[in-house]
């Protein structure tokens, strides 16, 4: 079986990256911790439109909706496999689970409503 990872593009408003990289190091010690075989968290930088031939790419910002003082960020988990993501993630889970959040106190230094979230079977690597 092929390597796998878990994908993320998140909306972060300015001023609040400094909240989402602490919550993002106690995310990735834990997968770490768990068994995932990489974790990465990346800022945008270069978000514009690209021209490819006669045809342009759609741009992260107009994707997921951020605006003049947000941050988009790219995120990803590698996996051994499928399997190997459930098994770690249902530990991550229960882990979070046990931290001391305060529901009604607590408040996500992103915006959920411009996350999107994914499993994907690597097909090729280099």
């Amino acid at each position: 079986m092929g390597k796998y990872v878990d994908g993320f593009v998140l909306v972060v408003p300015k001023g609040k990256e400094a909240e989402y990289q602490k919550m993002a190091e106690l995310g990735r010690d834990s997968w770490m911790k768990h068994g995932a075989l990489q974790y990465f968290e990346c800022r945008g930088d270069d978000l514009k439109q690209q021209e490819m031939g006669d045809m342009k790419s759609r741009a992260y910002k107009e994707m997921t909706g951020a605006g003049d003082d947000d941050n988009v960020w790219f995120s990803w988990i590698v996996f051994e496999s499928k399997e190997h993501r459930n098994e770690v993630n249902a530990k991550v889970m229960a882990e979070m689970s046990e931290m001391p959040f305060d529901g009604d106190a607590f408040e996500m230094p992103n915006d959920m409503t411009k996350m999107a979230y994914g499993g994907f079977e690597v097909v090729t690597e280099g």
